[in-house]
């Protein structure tokens, strides 16, 4: 029996090197294909996110190349200079920085984002009127449901103080007026009588902007009437984005019919009078920029309760060849931080 054992013994133990050998080798072979698996695996990773990447790029070349009828091709494009610096706004609740020409964003914040942009809306109203009237010096007669009207008026520069003479139902004045008193004094009367004259109504007027917003390739918007004024009943309804607005800008820049609104903006006082020269109006512009800030190419203001103190500016470089578009959003120091987005931008960029 021993004998028989120890034979058994041997033949198992000879069996050992062999069993040892197939197993390593059975090893060997899974390491390998795992191996060249994990290998298959990353690769196809990098791959696949090498094409996500190229992907996202494509996606936002196609973004940011669709300017639509707003941007010409830019012959310049802005590049950071060697000491560029980040912008810092602590104030603004939302903001922009856009190069007109391009329509490269040079800093935002939160620019996309459905805000109330109060009386800078009526950049699109005197937009729009320009578009659909061929003669700045048509008659307009002023109509009664204005009077009432809530806000900045022609000579009055608040809804409680009225030191001016005001608009009167029937009175007779000039397009161009109108749009002094729009842009410059702000004057929600004269944004509201623009809109019923070109549109027949405030809410089919608001119809013709947001359409134009769209053609615009701006729409981030939603306007509710041509003064600015949100609707009492429905206030979130009516937005913008300091993106769209600054996009607007840059359209009306692009374009030499606009002049006049920006020749309006840079305008410090003046007065008007109606077509038979019975009643004179004052208008003061509300931009308090104008006459101190030497680079200023124009700009419109805005406030409301809801929107907080607004500002959209266009500036340009010491060749005036390259102007540069700085909007603030809710800004209690709008006027100063403006000025400071316009300076760092040509601080920070060359144009090549």
């Amino acid at each position: 029996m021993r004998e028989k054992m120890t034979k058994k013994q041997r033949a198992t133990l000879a069996s050992y090197p062999i069993a040892v050998f197939v197993f390593f080798a059975m090893l060997a072979i899974v390491s390998i294909f795992i191996n060249n698996a994990d290998k298959q695996i990353k690769e196809e990773s990098l791959v696949s996110t090498k094409e996500q990447s190229e992907q996202k790029k494509e996606k936002l070349q196609s973004i940011l190349s669709r300017k639509d009828d707003i941007l010409t091709r830019a012959i310049y494009q802005p590049v950071k200079k060697e000491n560029f610096s980040n912008l810092e706004m602590i104030n603004a609740h939302a903001g922009i920085v856009l190069d007109a020409e391009s329509g490269t964003i040079l800093w935002e914040k939160d620019s996309t984002e459905h805000r109330s942009i109060a009386s800078m809306t009526k950049l699109v109203t005197a937009m729009v009127v320009i578009d659909r009237v061929r003669d700045l010096d048509e008659i307009v007669t002023i109509p009664a449901e204005v009077q009432h009207i809530e806000g900045t008026k022609v000579g009055c520069p608040t809804s409680v103080i009225c030191n001016g003479e005001r608009l009167q139902t029937g009175e007779q004045v000039r397009l161009r007026d109108l749009l002094k008193a729009t842009l410059m004094y702000s004057a929600n009367d004269a944004a509201t009588v623009l809109g019923i004259h070109v549109g027949g109504s405030e809410e089919k007027f608001a119809k013709l902007m947001n359409a134009r917003m769209k053609e615009l390739g701006a729409g981030n918007t939603n306007f509710c009437r041509p003064s600015g004024l949100e609707l009492d009943e429905n206030e979130e309804a009516c937005y913008s984005s300091a993106y769209d607005i600054a996009r607007v800008m840059a359209h009306l820049l692009q374009h030499d019919k606009y002049d006049i609104l920006w020749d309006i903006m840079r305008t410090k006082e003046t007065t008007f009078t109606s077509v038979d020269g019975e009643i004179e109006h004052e208008l003061e512009n509300t931009n308090r920029l104008v006459g101190e800030m030497p680079n200023l190419v124009g700009a419109k203001t805005g406030f409301t309760p809801r929107a907080g103190y607004c500002l959209a500016l266009a500036s340009d470089d010491p060749t005036r060849k390259h102007d540069v578009i700085s909007v603030v959003l809710d800004d209690y120091h709008r006027f100063d931080d403006v000025q400071s987005m316009s300076a760092w931008a040509f601080d920070n960029y060359a144009w090549q």
